[in-house]
């Protein structure tokens, strides 16, 4: 089973995804973390286009020291100097250098004939070459490129001392099958291929870039150039995860393997997606939210009975710890009980039908049921109110410490008490939950929290489920309101009575009035 090499340009076409801008040290904690993802080399930025890239690129040159540390250039002096300026430190560096070559670039971008372009690859590969023992040339926009005039300048390239040779598609106009058969011509056109790697670097204007990589690949290229979550220009790069992943999954067909380490595929895309602002959709491949989540009553009742029935990888594979199992109005009986039954909660056949029946109504009016609404259907026994809420005040504020202050009614047979206690939190709610705790004197874990409207506009009510851990046991709460807060407070309190109800707590504070 041959390698392929991973070249991968977040840091470089991935930043110039419109919104994306990098400081330094987050440049560099990205290139940290693609090392411990194994790729093979690191496109770090284009050091002429500013002093801060530079500086970026200097800095992951200096401090990643495992990895092939790449800096892009045009076929321009300047360039090519700039560049050997900022990766000099590196350990094993090397100069990406690139030229257009379709006709239609040629002509209108940079106004030269095919004569003066094959003068200027020579020229840049030769002085790249004076600095760094390995050296990149692409042909850009090669996908629109005549394959003769490619074999040309590719040959003179390799001449010239280039290590590897990229074809790129790069306004994603190739088609799988069309991009194989046009690398393959590329290569026999080319003298002294079998000296060189061979690369391709696709992107995604149709939505093809993974496609047509894996298409090259088939053909016996060995270099593989891609972004981590699809980052780039315009739709972007080919998908790093899903590179990896296909020919990780499709070992039979490919007969290829990378140097990627896929448990760390989801740290890498979450660290790449809260540093650049750039979202991953839920549906992405791999690494999206829905990527391992089933709702289907038929398809959770076939993942929970074998894995392979729904799932092709699993989610240990990628460094996710579980599947997820998302009970909605698609969900089955399988789905749902397997889930109570993981909360711990034991329920007679008979006493799931109903609430399996209830659960179906409860869906159809929310998108998804969480683990406090389980609890809610399971425990169907009224509440007795030992604590009510009498009012509760919030001070809160971007340069305040949240405050909360609430009191609570006290029941005991026909005598009632007022309970105040006053505590800090990390936010209003945290802070009322913190008051709510003092009075009891039971720390209550806050385990879950689900906040949803209830219907639309200004004056919608919210609502708010939470369960909560006391000690060894666990207790469901929910709460409607048209104010979020006095909605988290009512279902927290549910919670609260629910546990005094069944003995798990007792309310060990009584004082009538104590502010601390």
């Amino acid at each position: 089973m041959r390698g392929v090499e991973i070249f991968d340009t977040t840091l470089r076409d991935g930043e110039q995804s419109p919104g994306v801008a990098l400081n330094m040290e987050e440049k560099l904690q990205i290139a940290r973390q693609l090392e411990k993802l194994g790729v093979d080399v690191i496109e770090a930025g284009f050091p002429i286009t500013s002093p801060g890239d530079f500086q970026a690129v200097s800095l992951i040159a200096e401090n990643v020291r495992q990895t092939t540390i790449a800096a892009l250039a045009r076929a321009e002096a300047k360039d090519i100097e700039r560049a050997w300026e900022a990766i000099r430190q590196a350990a094993n560096p090397r100069i990406h250098t690139f030229i257009a070559t379709s006709p239609i670039h040629m002509q209108y971008k940079l106004r030269k004939s095919p004569e003066q372009v094959l003068e200027q690859a020579k020229f840049a590969v030769e002085l790249a070459k004076s600095k760094v023992s390995d050296v990149e040339f692409s042909a850009e926009d090669a996908s629109r490129s005549d394959v003769e005039f490619l074999g040309k300048i590719f040959s003179i390239a390799i001449q010239a001392g280039a290590t590897v040779l990229n074809i790129p598609d790069t306004v994603g106009y190739a088609i799988p099958e069309e991009f194989a058969l046009f690398v393959k011509a590329v290569m026999a056109q080319t003298k002294g291929i079998e000296k060189v790697k061979v690369s391709v670097h696709c992107h995604n204007d149709l939505g093809l870039a993974v496609a047509n990589s894996l298409a090259a690949v088939r053909v016996g290229i060995h270099q593989v150039e891609c972004a981590v979550n699809g980052l780039g220009e315009r739709a972007g790069n080919a998908a790093l995860e899903e590179i990896a992943m296909a020919l990780h999954t499709r070992k039979d067909l490919y007969q290829a393997k990378t140097a990627i380490v896929t448990r760390e595929i989801s740290r890498t895309s979450s660290m790449v997606s809260r540093l650049t602002g750039m979202m991953i959709q839920h549906n992405k491949a791999i690494v999206g939210k829905n990527a391992f989540a089933h709702e289907s009553g038929i398809h959770q009742d076939g993942v929970l009975k074998e894995r392979s029935t729904y799932e092709i990888m699993s989610p240990n594979s990628i460094g996710l710890d579980m599947n997820t199992i998302v009970l909605g109005k698609h969900s089955g009986r399988h789905a749902v009980k397997r889930s109570i039954e993981e909360l711990g909660i034991l329920v007679s056949d008979t006493k799931f039908e109903k609430l399996f029946e209830n659960f179906k109504i409860l869906a159809d009016k929310k998108k998804m049921i969480t683990a406090a609404d389980l609890f809610a259907l399971a425990d169907t026994q009224e509440i007795k109110e030992v604590l009510s809420l009498n009012y509760w005040q919030i001070l809160s504020g971007n340069n305040l410490k949240p405050t909360a202050t609430i009191g609570l009614w006290y029941k005991k047979g026909e005598h009632e008490d007022e309970l105040v206690k006053a505590a800090y939190g990390d936010g209003p709610v945290a802070a009322a939950y913190k008051a709510i705790d003092k009075i009891i004197g039971v720390d209550g874990r806050l385990l879950n929290y689900s906040l949803q409207a209830i219907d639309s506009g200004e004056d919608s009510q919210g609502e708010v489920t939470v369960t909560v851990g006391f000690e060894k046991h666990i207790a469901a709460g929910r709460g409607i309101s048209t104010d979020i807060i006095e909605a988290s407070l009512k279902a927290y309190l549910q919670a609260v009575n629910r546990a005094l109800d069944k003995g798990w707590i007792s309310v060990k504070n009584r004082e009538k009035v104590s502010v601390d």
